[in-house]
């Protein structure tokens, strides 16, 4: 395996530090072939021994949860089943508190609480628990477990309360992003999809970064304007990471995705920027109407700032999509936006707001093509990471590049992060 300064994260680097030894852990359940696999023999025979020596993190993943207390605690679902048939080891998984309105103080405090209740429930009816740290990522190996990190997408459960970040640290939050769609209470800076007011990182924002380099928070700075991204990137004593975006050369062949997306995208010099300082940009799989599209766009992202520092951000749910029965009609036209979920302004699934019977509180479906990760495309024939190694091998990546890419550059911004915490 080749070294650099930045040690490569591999699942072979896992194997090695625990038992001393170069072999597979080839009972792992996590390494088994996905089952729905239309035609296994179709992918190259080298897939399943490379998602075997890797360790595959999906860095921003949407699990859908009720964010109203009296729909605790929410629908029963196969997590670590869905982890299992992706074949990734661990994911982010995170969800947004501002889908609907905030309208009163504490809102978006009580969502985020009730959202780490209906996790803590969720988690424990299906034997997992969150990593807190790499040593974590390490143990939920060694079990054959799928590790989960706690994510958030927004500050806006701070409301200004400085504090927050602490309790949520306890609950336990490794994972910050930084902004999401909607300004928070009190700003923590300017969001790319909206007209710059704040001259990029606010003063509250600049507090958030250094409590969060503080705690031992890895901090993500998607969805944030470059002004916002710039100024951070002087202040954090961490790399930092941008999870789900994609180079605004990728734009994919829908025109109006396209049009939809491209202030979501990153370009290359501020893509360079945040490589230069030592953080890590995860793609994500919009904008791809394949794999060999998605493993494309990773390629496109690398050639300009290299391998150590692309990973994968899906912005996709593993699990059913939930929506309260209250979101219905709070958008304009009828879209059901989802509680503590993706894509906001996404259509109900089969199309009609109210179906109770699909939608509602516990409603589940499997949702849309590109909504849940293991159908992220029409032609899928495998798990996720499964079908995404198939891809950059066939895009010339070799096993050393595809550990970094598919999860071992976020161990090390992860490690350096948490390992902060005194």
């Amino acid at each position: 395996m080749k070294k650099n300064n930045q040690q490569a994260w591999t699942r072979r680097t896992f194997i090695n530090t625990l038992t001393g030894a170069g072999t597979v852990l080839a009972m792992n359940p996590l390494l088994s072939w996905s089952g729905d696999a239309a035609n296994p023999d179709e992918i190259d025979p080298r897939v399943t021994t490379i998602v075997a020596n890797t360790i595959g993190v999906d860095t921003h993943n949407h699990i859908d949860v009720p964010l109203d207390a009296a729909e605790l605690p929410g629908p029963t679902v196969d997590l670590a089943g869905e982890m299992k048939k992706s074949g990734l080891s661990a994911i982010c998984m995170t969800f947004a508190v501002d889908y609907q309105q905030l309208r009163n103080p504490g809102d978006a405090y009580n969502r985020f609480i009730t959202g780490l209740d209906a996790m803590d429930q969720m988690l424990q009816s299906n034997n997992l628990k969150r990593s807190m740290n790499l040593a974590d990522l390490r143990s939920a190996y060694t079990k054959h477990q799928p590790a989960l990190i706690q994510s958030v997408e927004g500050g806006h459960f701070l409301e200004g309360h400085l504090d927050r970040l602490g309790v949520a640290y306890n609950r336990g939050l490794r994972h910050l992003g930084l902004l999401h769609d909607n300004d928070a209470s009190l700003p923590l800076g300017d969001v790319y999809t909206k007209p710059a007011q704040y001259g990029g990182l606010t003063a509250f924002g600049a507090d958030v970064i250094r409590e969060c380099n503080k705690l031992g928070i890895l901090i993500d700075l998607t969805h944030c304007s470059n002004d916002t991204i710039n100024a951070a990137l002087k202040l954090t004593t961490h790399p930092v990471l941008i999870s789900h975006t994609g180079l605004d050369t990728q734009l994919g062949q829908n025109e109006n995705m396209a049009k939809m997306m491209r202030p979501r995208l990153i370009s290359k010099e501020q893509a360079k920027r945040v490589a230069n300082a030592g953080g890590v940009i995860g793609v994500w799989t919009h904008l791809a109407d394949s794999t060999l599209a998605y493993a494309q766009n990773i390629r496109a992202l690398v050639d300009v700032i290299g391998v150590d520092h692309v990973c994968i951000g899906t912005d996709t749910k593993l699990t059913p999509a939930y929506r309260s029965a209250a979101s219905f009609g709070s958008r304009p036209g009828g879209l059901a936006p989802q509680p503590g979920g993706s894509n906001p302004g996404t259509p109900p699934q089969d199309g009609r707001p109210g179906n109770a019977s699909q939608n509602g509180p516990g409603g589940r479906n499997s949702g849309r093509i590109g909504e849940r990760t293991n159908e992220a495309w029409q032609d899928q024939q495998a798990g996720f990471y499964y079908a995404v190694v198939d891809a950059l091998l066939k895009t010339g990546f070799s096993e050393d590049e595809i550990g970094k890419i598919g999860g071992g550059n976020f161990c090390r911004v992860f490690d350096s992060a948490t390992s902060s915490h005194k």
